[in-house]
């Protein structure tokens, strides 16, 4: 029985040795027993092979029957327990870590793990609360409560991720490791990156990370939903509001406007009167532009004056101090700055040298891996990759398709043609909400919009309350998809 055991390890380290020598070039065995080198073209023909794992555990726990091991199934990670099996049963999956856990993030992770134990699934998320940036407007005009925006991750935990709340410091690409702000490093075989927006603090004359403090842009962040909410709620009788607009490309386009809208409803809601909202604009169009002025003629007449670069003539100076906007046309003496300003991607992407000359990272349209190093998946509003809008229904699109695609490259997962949609509501008055939306494919390396539809001008006030329950009601099933 000893000579059959002892047969069974011989047979299940042989297994291991062939498996590692199909892996990366020069890496150490993750039982420690060996180094296995090999060429670069060597490893590019073992990632074509598209070796399934899962068969080699499979093989490994049949050559090792009879040793009283046990090889769990249940999602997490696997283990082993003998005093002749080795801990390198647990290690044999393969490695994918997910670092960011908004829409795009903790939907991956998510995903990865909802088709099986067979990948080792970490998720790097800094906050251990999730404030949805989508929706976050409602909470400005008195439509949801702040705590109905937040959302934790033991959910996630409990289907078998890996949660790791530290800040990233370093994405070290040529190791394939990602470096913690507490010295630690973990390895991955694959990475999916969804590190969000940043701004271009220095953009705007005047304005920058320290003036956010008193000119909230309110775009990230839940210290700075609260901070503008509290703004708004004291904004006197015949104060103005001022709030500016972003250039393109940038996270959610019609939400400068709904926020608009919902200021307007604050003041509206404490019988403010005689108080102003105007939007300099950097653009000379903005999504759904005449569908967002009908409801302000009809919801708040008089109240919101929307501004393109022709008429104020371009930011000449902002002072945070004084509350004062300078343009070409005027200065504006404001009881309220709300600036969004404009965007690039979030400082990982950037720092990983990820980013093209846009501040946005490039990936391919069909697999969402960057264009820069292909053992990234970079998704979410940080990637760039043709039509499709930056938003959170987008993000949780390109998740899932990313999911699905890292599982079929290391385990051998179904794949399905990759498709995208976005569809966005955007809310004007509490039972009046506008909506628009399209279909995506990859064409020719890039995500290209086919069959896109909006709200009409002529809509019925019924199908206007109606699609304002949708929204309600797409907040509730977006939310429950990632976080649930």
């Amino acid at each position: 029985m000893r000579g059959t055991a002892r047969a069974s390890i011989i047979e299940a380290k042989q297994s291991c040795v062939q498996m590692c020598r199909r892996a990366p070039a020069r890496r150490r065995c993750r039982t420690g027993e060996h180094v296995v080198t090999r060429s670069t073209s060597e490893a590019d023909d073992a990632v074509r092979d598209a070796i399934d794992r899962r068969d080699v555990l499979r093989g490994l726990a049949g050559a090792l029957a009879g040793t009283a091991v046990t090889v769990s199934t249940s999602p997490g990670p696997a283990h082993a327990s003998s005093a002749l099996a080795s801990p390198a049963l647990a290690q044999v999956r393969p490695r994918v870590v997910v670092v960011g856990g908004g829409a795009g993030g903790a939907t991956a992770a998510k995903y990865l793990v909802a088709g099986g134990a067979d990948l080792d699934v970490t998720l790097i998320e800094a906050n251990r609360t999730y404030v949805t940036p989508f929706t976050s407007n409602l909470f400005l005009g008195g439509l949801k409560p702040f705590e109905q925006l937040e959302y934790g991750y033991d959910n996630l935990a409990g289907r078998g991720v890996r949660l790791v709340f530290e800040r990233v410091t370093e994405i070290e690409r040529s190791a394939r490791m990602v470096r913690l702000a507490d010295g630690s490093r973990i390895p991955y075989d694959r990475l999916i990156l969804s590190p969000g927006i940043d701004f271009r603090w220095t953009a705007l004359p005047g304005w920058s990370e320290a003036a956010a403090e008193t000119m909230p842009h309110a775009w990230t962040g839940g210290a700075q939903f609260r901070l503008l909410k509290r703004q708004l709620d004291a904004v006197p009788d015949g104060g103005l509001i001022v709030v500016v607009a972003p250039p393109a490309p940038y996270r959610c386009p019609p939400a400068p406007y709904e926020r608009a809208s919902m200021m307007a409803l604050a003041l509206k809601r404490r019988g403010v009167q005689g108080a102003r909202i105007v939007i300099l604009d950097a653009k000379d169009h903005f999504a759904m532009q005449p569908l967002f002025e009908d409801g302000w003629a009809r919801h708040y007449p008089g109240v919101i004056e929307w501004q393109d670069p022709q008429m104020h003539g371009g930011i000449k100076a902002i002072d945070s101090k004084a509350m004062t906007v300078t343009t070409d046309l005027e200065t504006h003496k404001a009881a309220l700055v709300n600036v969004i300003p404009p965007q690039v991607a979030g400082r990982l992407g950037r720092d990983a040298g990820l980013t093209d000359e846009t501040g946005w990272c490039p990936v391919d349209a069909g697999t969402m891996a960057s264009r820069i190093d292909p053992n990234i998946h970079v998704i979410g509003d940080a990637a760039i990759g043709g039509d499709f809008p930056k938003s959170g229904f987008a993000a949780n699109n390109e998740a899932k398709n990313t999911a699905m695609i890292v599982r079929h490259d290391l385990v051998g997962g179904r794949l399905l043609p990759v498709r995208f949609t976005n569809h966005c509501w955007s809310t004007i008055a509490p039972d009046d909400a506008i909506k628009n939306g399209a279909r995506y494919e990859p064409r020719d390396g890039k995500i290209v919009m086919l069959d896109p539809y909006t709200s009409q001008r002529d809509e019925t006030p019924e199908l206007r309350e109606k699609q304002a329950r949708e929204a309600v009601g797409w907040y509730r099933g977006m939310t429950t998809d990632i976080f649930g």
